[in-house]
């Protein structure tokens, strides 16, 4: 009965992007325009990016590369958890490991919401200086 259950979940999910019609999207209309020649992709050239822009896009590639990494830091601390069997010193420090990751990816996704916030913000209400 479970296997059952397990195979109709896989099959589902399997096909589910089919009854949302996902690849039907209106959203994804623009993408034959991207590289075309005359084209306003909004990362077409280098040469288009604004200063307010860059620093934009570093910071939200670096914040998003610490998210991986708490990400992957509770992924290990729920490894050590599990494979304590029992040992309390074990124990507590992969519990000490996922207290300090899920602090710091709240931390990171704070910082990373703030981020977003301040540079739209900031590209909207300066585009002439930057």
């Amino acid at each position: 009965m479970v296997k059952k259950i397990v195979i109709l979940i896989f099959l589902l999910i399997l096909i589910f992007p089919a009854f949302v019609l996902a690849s039907n999207s209106p959203a994804f209309g623009n993408l034959q325009q991207v590289g075309e020649e005359g084209a306003s992709a909004p990362y077409a050239s280098a040469g288009q990016y604004k200063l307010a822009e860059i620093v934009g896009i570093v910071i939200q590639a670096f914040l998003g590369l610490l998210g991986v990494i708490f990400l992957v830091l509770i992924i290990y601390a729920g490894f050590n958890w599990m494979t304590a069997q029992g040992e309390e010193e074990k124990v507590n420090k992969a519990k000490d490991t996922l207290q300090r990751a899920v602090i710091g990816l709240i931390i990171t996704t704070a910082a990373y919401a703030i981020s977003v916030w301040v540079l739209a913000k900031l590209i909207l209400t300066t585009d002439t200086i930057f």
